[in-house]
């Protein structure tokens, strides 16, 4: 058997000893190749052109352009996938977003240069990510995140009622699909409760973006809140997010208990609660993302009477959580993304 060559990275950060640390756990792993690596995005070009990357990791903040500038440039003219190399700081997660909105693959943080400790979890994921870039598919630059206007998909579509719930899961990829989804929703829509894989600093500025860019009221979760219909619900940075029943309602619980999946917050432990709370009162999604996380979960909302729902291959930055959801037997249809908010909305109705 012929092994697939390794994936070329080209490494971008202005910092030498970034540079250096992520070549040497990248270079570590003999499916990785780094090609070579640039100070700056114009130095960068340059050696795109010369070297061919498969994959580029880029540092967000970066001196003689920005690294934002440089990604939508790079998604409009020679798309490649990308990671971005970002801080978690507020800011850091807002331009992380951008990047992701203009094309990014993923993202990891900048490797914390002072601590032995913790630097091969960390070596791991960057490895993951990378690998997992060389296999997805780039699209160029997203058009620019709006609030729908008085568009057919987000009017006012008369649901009164407040027994059906929409559990959607996503990672790689998630944070614009997600957006997707949300656009195409109505202010009335019924409730929706989301888990997308994210570093505890990241949770508040993603549902604010969410906000702004759906007709629903999005989002973060308080543990005890009643679960309404018009609103979008996303677990606190680094909880996971449970329905429970409370009476006649649904609840969100957001705890602080164990990884599932080594995920934190993690989709299955979303839809094992909805499948045993909501029942066949619940429709689930699944959306790109790497892995398996939601798969399990997704089964026993179907086993439990739900309507599930995966993203298709062809619109998936990642075909690997729905992927697995598939091929488990959990899911009921297999939909490109363009078409999920509708027929969320359709089945709501049924």
């Amino acid at each position: 058997m012929t092994l697939a060559p390794p994936c070329r990275v080209l490494v971008i950060d202005d910092s030498a000893l970034v540079r250096q640390v992520l070549s040497e756990i990248l270079a570590a792993d003999p499916c990785i190749e780094v090609v070579g690596t640039a100070a700056d995005p114009l130095l960068a070009r340059e050696k795109i052109k010369r070297l061919n990357p498969d994959v580029l990791t880029l540092d967000v903040e970066m001196p003689r352009m920005d690294g934002l500038a440089f990604l939508e440039n790079l998604m409009r003219l020679h798309p490649l996938p990308v990671v971005m190399v970002s801080s978690l700081t507020e800011r850091g997660a807002d331009t992380t977003l951008q990047a992701l909105a203009l094309g990014a693959v993923d993202f990891v943080a900048k490797p914390k240069l002072d601590v032995a400790r913790g630097l091969e979890a960390y070596a791991e994921e960057l490895r993951g990510k990378v690998k997992m870039a060389a296999r997805s598919r780039v699209r160029a630059s997203a058009s620019p995140m709006r609030r729908p206007a008085g568009n057919a998909a987000a009017a006012t579509i008369g649901f009164r009622t407040t027994d059906r719930l929409i559990a959607i899961g996503a990672s790689a990829g998630g944070t614009e699909a997600l957006r997707v989804v949300l656009e195409g929703m109505p202010a009335d829509a019924p409730a929706v409760v989301m888990t997308q894989h994210l570093p505890a600093s990241f949770s508040t500025a993603f549902a604010e973006r969410l906000d702004r860019h759906s007709a629903m009221s999005v989002r973060e979760a308080s543990d005890g809140e009643a679960i309404l219909p018009g609103h979008a619900y996303l677990p606190a940075g680094g909880r996971h997010l449970r329905v429970i029943r409370d009476g006649a309602r649904w609840r969100c619980r957001v705890d602080d208990t164990a990884p599932v999946n080594l995920h934190k917050p993690a989709v299955d432990v979303l839809f094992h609660s909805v499948a045993q709370n909501a029942g066949a009162n619940a429709i689930g999604a699944i959306l790109t993302g790497m892995g398996e996380d939601g798969a399990r979960g997704l089964l026993a909302m179907k086993q439990a009477g739900a309507a599930t729902l995966a993203q298709d291959e062809a619109s998936s930055v990642v075909w690997g959580m729905p992927g697995s959801a598939v091929k488990l037997g959990g899911v009921d249809e297999v939909l490109p993304l363009d078409r999920i908010a509708e027929r969320l909305l359709a089945l709501s109705r049924g």
